[in-house]
């Protein structure tokens, strides 16, 4: 596999599971996802699923969570795509500026223009956000980026 391209689908009841899978085995918060299925998007390169991610709007602020690449489909730039995706995602849906934690891809983000902040500084609705206040460590990097 080879090149950047991916298509995203919206995940629904039927494809929660396969979400949920990943994010588990890639030691991402789970806890939430039901609540907001239209939220999450599978990520694909041909047929084949190679990620997630999720956008969570809130006016013109969102949250990028929760993005991952299946460990066999790394290294291929599918990363980059599936972030450029979602920020297309987030951009269609009016959001000017995402937010985003990680505890173990702040260099990643970083490179994709995504800027480190104090946790304070994220505006309120993204810190009341399930992921600020409640599953992400106090420790995980914050980041921003202006669409």
């Amino acid at each position: 596999m080879s090149g950047g391209s991916i298509t995203l689908r919206q995940a629904d009841e039927r494809t929660l599971s396969s979400v949920e899978t990943l994010l588990a085995e890639n030691d991402l918060p789970t806890a939430d996802v039901r609540s907001n299925p239209g939220w999450f998007y599978l990520a694909f390169h041909g047929d084949d699923r190679v990620g997630v991610g999720g956008i969570e709007p809130y006016g013109t602020d969102g949250l990028l969570r929760s993005v991952v690449v299946e460990r066999s489909a790394r290294g291929n730039g599918l990363g980059t795509a599936l972030t450029e995706a979602l920020e297309e995602v987030a951009r269609e849906e009016g959001i000017a500026t995402l937010y985003l934690l990680t505890t173990t891809a702040s260099a990643f983000f970083a490179s994709h223009g995504y800027e480190e902040i104090d946790r304070i500084d994220a505006p309120d609705a993204i810190l009341r956000t399930t992921e600020f206040a409640e599953l992400c460590p106090a420790s995980a990097t914050c980041m921003r980026k202006s669409l």
